[in-house]
């Protein structure tokens, strides 16, 4: 398993110093992150890294995964569609189905909860545990990773109602912030450099994914790696493949993704980016196991054109994993691509499949260009959207919360163990 100490080669040892001096004053504090997903999506992939890192440095952390029927998580990925400003429906039984499913996973976890000195709910699917733990003694925080940005408003004035009950909320950009009445941070999410997903890979590695999907590895590849969601916009991505085709005849196009035990359209997405290829022997369609890192790994470093045009997105990690491999990537103009996609500088922003296709063909042609781009890329993620800087900001959060009313917080300086 890895350690903390394991980031010294990546980030320096002041880094890693400076966590252990932040983790000191929270050390045994409990801890307990929940979500709806142990696999599939960035939350859950972000949670497998963070929480044992924050166990290497000494808080007595847990990681809860609520639980729910079918109709359960067809409502919670309603939510999250009006969230992200698409108006759905709200019938008085979803949403009573909605409370009782979060009740019914605190009775389950009551004890572990109402201990905890943080709790941090991830997402809308348990944002009614709070509720239904009245004697809690900790903080509890309200992650969200959506963008939050134009939501469809009775969708949020419903799901308010729960978050004002918080003790604070994270956000991952300004734009997704919202008028509550508690205090609210900003804070990215972040890749381990260390992982499958992103460690270095030989040439080899790299050629033998290719021949494994029936791709050939003397002509170019376009990518994009998402989960199969029509805010990703997979048929735009196919429609941008074929405007450059047109001028590259020579071109693939892979479409990676998995699916997410918490989003029940990803089946309908799929049979629809399928239809979309039909018979074109270069359009590679991969549905994906949860644990295919190393082959993500790979795809992303043997793809010439990487495209990530979601339509609306909190963060983007496909993107950020695509630029630490110096790869730079046609992202949509949305939410936090924006963060990371430098227009010109470590990739494209772009609206319409005509303006992706016209940022892939300008990469295919100017590979040197490509290639610097892609530098700037891998340091802009080393400086900002690493895991080591995650972990810090939640260490800051936590001691905010705990500690907040005190006037001077006392963070003794000691060398890493």
């Amino acid at each position: 398993m890895t350690s903390i100490k394991d980031y010294v080669a990546v980030t320096g040892e002041d880094v890693i110093d400076r966590l252990h001096q932040l983790a000191r004053p929270l050390r045994g504090m409990k801890v307990v992150h929940v979500n709806s997903t142990y696999v599939g999506g960035g939350v859950a992939e972000i949670l497998s890294k963070l929480v044992p890192l924050q166990k290497d440095l000494g808080l007595d952390v847990r990681w809860e995964v609520i639980r729910g029927e079918e109709r359960f998580f067809q409502v919670t990925k309603s939510f999250h569609n009006g969230l992200q400003g698409i108006p759905v429906p709200l019938g008085e039984t979803l949403l009573k189905g909605y409370e009782e499913t979060g009740a019914q996973n605190a009775e389950e976890l009551r004890s572990i909860l109402e201990e905890a000195d943080i709790v941090i709910i991830h997402d809308p699917q348990p944002l009614p545990l709070l509720r239904s733990c009245p004697n809690r003694k900790g903080k509890w925080i309200w992650r969200c990773h959506i963008d939050l940005s134009h939501p469809y408003r009775p969708v949020w004035k419903y799901l308010r109602n729960f978050v004002q009950e918080y003790d604070a909320s994270i956000f991952s950009l300004a734009d997704f912030a919202q008028p509550l009445p508690h205090t609210q941070y900003l804070m990215q999410p972040s890749i381990d450099p260390l992982s499958e997903k992103n460690m270095d890979l030989t040439q080899e590695e790299v050629h033998a994914a290719k021949l494994q999907f029936g791709l050939d590895p003397d002509r170019p590849i376009m990518l994009q790696v998402s989960r199969f969601d029509r805010f990703k916009d997979p048929l735009g991505v196919v429609k941008a493949y074929r405007l450059v085709k047109s001028f590259a005849p020579s071109l693939q196009l892979i479409l990676a993704g998995g699916g997410a035990t918490d989003d029940p359209e990803g089946e309908a997405v799929l049979t629809e980016v399928r239809n979309e290829a039909g018979t074109d022997k270069d359009i590679h369609v991969l549905l994906l196991p949860p644990d295919a890192h190393v082959t993500i790994n790979a795809l992303q470093r043997g793809a010439d054109v990487v495209v990530q045009k979601s339509l609306k997105e909190g963060f983007g990690l496909t993107v950020t994993e695509a630029l630490w491999k110096g790869k730079p990537v046609i992202g949509g103009d949305a939410g936090g691509i924006r963060l990371q996609v430098v227009n010109h500088q470590t990739g494209f922003l772009v609206k319409t499949p005509e303006g992706a296709a016209l940022r892939a063909r300008y990469i295919l042609r100017h590979p040197d260009i490509a290639l610097e781009m892609g530098l700037r890329a891998k340091e802009l993620v080393r400086q900002n959207f690493l895991l080591t800087r995650n972990l810090r900001e939640y260490l800051s959060i936590m001691l905010t919360s705990l500690y907040g009313d005190q006037e001077r917080i006392e963070l003794q300086m000691e060398s890493a163990p």
